[in-house]
């Protein structure tokens, strides 16, 4: 159900006291442990029951190996590329690839350059979503997955391979005497796969602007995540192509700005906002003006954006509400 409601004023022009407060944090501002650390790990953002949100800027190879136990592990390269070793075989990354560990895989990060991830960990299975009118290869289409061919890495000569399980109360470590990755063979229909949003169909429209729903990528209990990439603008003449102002009274939203620019302006890559649930948020007005004012003169919408909306509220780790923006202090 929704109810639209035309107002006298901006329902955005608040300065906000609680828990409930907006945040808007730079990426490059936090500070993982694993960006100096070579035995560091990513810096939890923001987390509920149903999933936890993470930050990793790695640039020297895991001297370990991970498996997350809880649930699916699904992550975004904003920056870098490198290879990732797991139990199904090697995948290698790049920017704008989405990467996804199946629950209780084992792997582990070698960097070819230094990397940022958005991590997303979820406490359920991700899946695509079930098919719309338009079939099931849009607007994600599987067959453009990179999966992975078995390749046991030999052992190199060490004592023990740690393994760390990532889980809640955890992490726990297992020690082996041999390298854990050492698969020969596998099938079935659970596996690692990499996939770009280059090679992501957006759908458009040319006279209204769509709800968000129509971007979603993967879905998990309580999780789901979309792109918001390039694509035609709306071209029939009065269309409201800027996203309208609301207040999501059943999900919290995650913004990621990759990169792009909308209508001209630059999009700050690496800024992370949260809009709690019930808390109105949008584009500024002047960002309104500008769209209808230069509507001849702007035929795409050029922005980068991963979302993530879940409908547990999520809580900011202190890390996140220290380097807040304060734009609604």
């Amino acid at each position: 159900r929704t109810a639209n409601m035309y107002r006298r004023n901006d329902p955005t022009a608040y300065r906000s006291v609680g828990p409930l407060s907006p945040v808007d944090v730079l990426a490059g501002e936090l500070k993982p442990s694993d960006a100096t650390d070579a035995g560091g790990g990513p810096l939890l953002m923001f987390s509920n029951d149903d999933c936890r949100i993470l930050l990793s800027r790695r640039h020297e190879e895991m001297p370990f190996y991970t498996r997350h136990v809880d649930g699916d592990l699904l992550c975004f390269v904003h920056r870098g590329a490198g290879l990732l070793e797991t139990e199904f075989g090697p995948l290698r990354y790049r920017e704008g690839d989405w990467v996804y560990i199946p629950k209780a895989c084992t792997w582990r990060q070698v960097p070819d350059t230094e990397t940022t991830l958005l991590m997303i960990e979820a406490t359920d299975e991700f899946r695509v979503p079930p098919p719309g009118a338009l079939g099931r290869h849009f607007p994600f289409d599987p067959s453009q997955a990179t999966i992975p061919e078995p390749a046991p890495i030999q052992d190199d000569g060490r004592d023990e391979y740690e393994v760390r399980l990532i889980h809640d109360g955890g992490p726990t470590t297992l020690y082996y005497q041999h390298n854990p990755l050492d698969v020969e063979g596998w099938r079935g229909d659970n596996f690692a796969f990499t996939f770009n949003i280059a090679d992501y169909n957006v759908i458009t429209s040319d006279s209204v602007h769509l709800p968000p729903t129509v971007h979603l990528f993967m879905q998990a209990a309580g999780v789901y995540v979309m792109n918001f990439l390039p694509k035609p603008a709306e071209g029939v003449p009065g269309t409201e192509r800027t996203p309208w102002y609301h207040r999501n009274v059943d999900y919290d939203e995650i913004a990621f700005f990759h990169g792009g620019s909308l209508y001209g302006i630059p999009m700050p890559p690496g800024l992370i906002t949260h809009a709690p649930q019930g808390v109105h948020h949008g584009a500024p007005e002047k960002a309104r003006e500008r769209a209808r004012r230069k509507f001849e003169e702007h035929s795409r919408v050029d922005w980068q954006v991963i979302a993530v909306d879940t409908r547990r509220r999520l809580t900011p780790s202190a890390e996140v509400l220290a380097h807040d923006l304060g734009q609604h202090a």
